[in-house]
């Protein structure tokens, strides 16, 4: 959608909820939306395979690696308000890593897209899964979803925790235990 087209739908969006478009504090809102939601949206136009592939070094490794607390923000794809956490993605490599910053670049592509979490986190796995070839790819996302706190059921302590497990994650007990206890370790709850 243009800036023209989007400005223009803020300004119905606002004239129908009883608001004057036109008034002062409100005249340039439309403007300031528009430059928000391509901000918020930027992930729709940025390719997540050639993000990590950028970036991949053979080695001679094949422990696990984990990057936790990854802060992310999205916004819900069914009401259009934030929901925010943290991600911890961890993977072990067979023969190929990526540089850790690639990995908090990754959640953030996924995140600035209009979302649900469950998918946000598999996309990530997937992704990894797809361009690493891993022994395995262990993904946990907890959020506070903004739909769920400011209307509806407004439950203001709620979070909500996803997970995709793939290869080693998903048929090793240990491995996924081995995961969980690494993103646990000395960390401070989610609030």
């Amino acid at each position: 959608m243009s800036d023209e087209k989007l400005e223009d739908a803020v300004r119905d969006l606002l004239a129908g909820i009883g608001e004057d478009p036109a008034r002062d504090g409100l005249m340039k809102t439309p403007s300031r939306v528009a430059e928000s939601m391509a901000f918020l949206t930027q992930g729709y136009a940025e390719d997540p395979a050639s993000l990590l592939t950028s970036a991949l070094f053979d080695v001679d490794y094949d422990e696990m690696v984990v990057v936790r607390d990854i802060e992310f923000y999205s916004l819900c794809e069914h009401h259009l308000l934030p929901f925010f956490g943290r991600a911890h993605v961890g993977y072990i490599p067979r023969g190929k890593i990526v540089g850790l910053s690639k990995i908090p670049r990754l959640v953030e592509v996924f995140a600035r897209r209009l979302q649900v979490q469950e998918r946000l986190t598999t996309q990530i796995a997937e992704t990894i899964e797809t361009v690493l070839s891993p022994l395995g790819v262990g993904v946990v996302m907890e959020a506070c979803h903004l739909c769920m706190r400011m209307r509806g059921v407004a439950q203001q302590n709620s979070t909500a925790i996803t997970s995709s497990m793939r290869g080693a994650f998903q048929r090793d007990p240990k491995t996924r235990s081995e995961f969980m206890e690494l993103i646990n370790q000395n960390r401070q709850p989610f609030a």
